[in-house]
């Protein structure tokens, strides 16, 4: 994944003409889409459903986000949860900057978009900005079975919990030319729950997300936490952030101020930490 970049933006300009008491027509500034919102009185936040530790039945990381970026921009929050599609465009075009075809969306705002330019540059109508945190693939591992990790040969024999439909799924079905498929338990639907069976002592490790096997695991001293052993997992991770209009500037700015804020007054870290995560800023 790329590092975080701003896209280039337009600027909205409007102007009040001078000189009425001349009779000159008055120019009337056009309302900014932040305008609109705090006539309206809400955010509306687009929220990825069953993403834990960020969001899980109306509580997470991102909910703790979204609540903070409202009320710095002294707004109502409404979170509009939604169901992941096929593809990050998919995702950007339903609730970003056209609506779902079931009938709801867009949001104002959506969370955890990756800040990728490869995608920045193939979505034209948003902008992905402010980036929070980097996302990594890791493993876990029971240090009573598995004190010494230098390489995935180290797993042979072992049962490895693993989300089946997944970055760490792919590429752990697919390592050393497939060597560890029969030892994979692939029935998790995250990371989360893999890291569950670890500490169940159901299996000797576990591979997703560093967030989701955080979430359950940090801090435990009967298990350690590292970076997928192999090379083609990404070792240095990738940046999420979030995305509005491409039209919403004022929108983004206001956000991304109200990001910048947080981190300073040590909010982020904090809503972070309420789910045994570390923050790492992207």
């Amino acid at each position: 994944m790329s590092a975080a970049a701003f896209p280039r933006r337009r600027l909205l300009l409007g102007a009040l003409g001078l000189g009425v008491a001349l009779g000159a027509p008055v120019v009337r500034a056009e309302t900014s889409p932040l305008d609109k919102l705090r006539e309206r009185g809400t955010l509306i936040v687009g929220l990825y459903n069953e993403m834990p530790p960020f969001h899980v039945a109306g509580q997470g990381i991102d909910v703790e986000l979204a609540r903070g970026v409202a009320e710095a921009l002294q707004l109502k929050l409404t979170m509009l949860p939604f169901n992941a599609d096929e593809s990050m465009g998919d995702d950007l075009r339903n609730m970003v900057w056209k609506g779902h075809y079931l009938g709801f969306g867009p949001a104002d705002l959506l969370l955890h978009v990756p800040v990728d330019k490869p995608l920045m540059d193939a979505s034209p109508r948003v902008n992905i900005f402010a980036p929070y945190y980097r996302e990594r693939v890791v493993l876990a591992r029971d240090l009573s079975k598995l004190p010494q990790l230098q390489s995935l040969a180290a797993l042979k024999g072992q049962a490895v919990a693993v989300p089946g439909q997944s970055l760490a799924g792919w590429l752990m079905i697919g390592a050393d030319n497939g060597a560890y498929r029969e030892q994979l338990r692939t029935q998790w639907k995250d990371g989360a729950q893999a890291a569950q069976a670890l500490r169940d002592g159901e299996v000797a490790a576990a591979a997703g997300l560093a967030s989701e096997l955080e979430s359950v695991l940090r801090g435990d001293p009967r298990f350690a936490i590292e970076p997928l052993p192999m090379p083609r997992a990404p070792r240095d991770g990738w940046a999420v952030g979030c995305a509005v209009k491409k039209e919403s500037v004022d929108l983004a700015r206001a956000v991304q101020q109200a990001f910048n804020d947080m981190a300073q007054a040590g909010a982020i870290q904090k809503a972070f930490a309420a789910s045994n995560v570390a923050w790492r800023g992207a």
